[in-house]
């Protein structure tokens, strides 16, 4: 079995009210994927706040943001286990970007 790095961005503008974004994509990381999480950027036209749910267990519940202004969310990596969900969701329907660099390590089954 090789085990393969990869070190990706992923970005959202969204423009809507309050959904629910999914910024590794509509698909989880599947069962041989972890996911490294190094940097959560955010900035929002308003004032509202992030939460950040990893497998529907709130991992973040960020204070309101300061519009206009980029605000990084993590202290430490967020790690995502293969098969579970990761989602940033705003309080309001203010326009919110959010940015994210990680690690994604991939199991690969070698013959």
């Amino acid at each position: 079995m090789a085990v393969v790095n990869q070190y990706k961005f992923a970005g959202i503008d969204n423009s809507t009210s309050g959904a629910a974004l999914t910024p590794l994509g509509a698909s989880v990381p599947s069962v041989n994927e972890t996911v490294v999480i190094k940097s959560i950027l955010v900035t929002s036209a308003g004032t509202p706040s992030v939460t950040v749910l990893n497998n529907s267990i709130t991992a973040i519940k960020s204070a309101a943001l300061t519009a206009n202004v980029t605000t990084e969310l993590l202290t430490q990596p967020l790690i995502i286990e293969g098969g579970k969900t990761f989602t940033v969701q705003s309080s309001t329907s203010d326009s919110f970007d959010v940015a994210i660099s990680y690690l994604n390590i991939k199991k690969e089954v070698t013959t």
